[in-house]
């Protein structure tokens, strides 16, 4: 792993430490970061046999600090959700749909990744209808998770779920995932190909001198 990624990493769980000092709602909090308890190990597990591309890699930065955010204030308190709010004279903090958005954009990203450099895709057109599949997949489960912590944890989920009593913030949670989704497909794919390009002729240079140096 390239020194700047591992700089980004530590940078990342210091934020992370900061976000638990204090939470509004120490239950949010832990709900809310347990994707990036599961991603960084992840992340370093798999730095060699599958490093991300640089595009990737930042885009994943960022959703983890979007998560750790939203569960150290809770989302419909976070402050740049208000200033959001005021700015566009809102019903209520939008913040939440920040992070449903991130939801859509870079796991569109991880699964056109995972797609490409498994060549388990050719067709473009497959390819994004399989990455949007999958991210609405993804939204959906993770309101089904919401949907079981509100029953499981009763007036305890008010945070997690934030809601700020939008009747139709499932479907608005989702809708935000598959724009995320399609921004992703619209503006980052060609961007993402090149680096993916980049990416596999490296590969293939090290491959043909890891062959012909046992020559030499």
């Amino acid at each position: 792993m390239s020194r700047w990624r591992v700089l980004m990493l530590v940078a990342m769980l210091g934020c992370l430490v900061w976000s638990g000092l204090a939470p509004f709602d120490r239950t949010t909090w832990v709900l809310e970061i347990f994707p990036i308890v599961l991603a960084v190990p992840l992340l370093w597990w798999t730095r060699h046999s599958f490093p991300l591309s640089s595009l990737l890699f930042v885009l994943v930065m960022l959703h983890c600090l979007v998560l750790m955010l939203g569960g150290a204030y809770s989302y419909a308190r976070v402050p740049f959700g208000f200033f959001l709010q005021d700015l566009f004279e809102l019903s209520r903090n939008p913040y939440d749909k920040i992070g449903h958005f991130f939801q859509g954009l870079v796991p569109a990203l991880v699964c056109r990744e995972i797609l490409l450099r498994g060549a388990y895709v050719s067709a473009r057109n497959m390819l994004n209808f399989l990455t949007v599949c999958v991210v609405l997949a993804i939204s959906a489960t993770y309101e089904l998770i919401e949907w079981a912590a509100a029953v499981a944890l009763g007036q305890g989920a008010d945070e997690f779920l934030g809601t700020q009593g939008d009747p139709w913030d499932t479907q608005s949670d989702m809708a935000l995932a598959l724009i995320g989704a399609l921004s992703c497909l619209l503006l980052l794919s060609r961007w993402h190909d090149r680096q993916l390009a980049a990416m596999q002729q490296r590969a293939d240079v090290q491959q043909s001198m890891s062959v012909t140096s046992p020559l030499l």
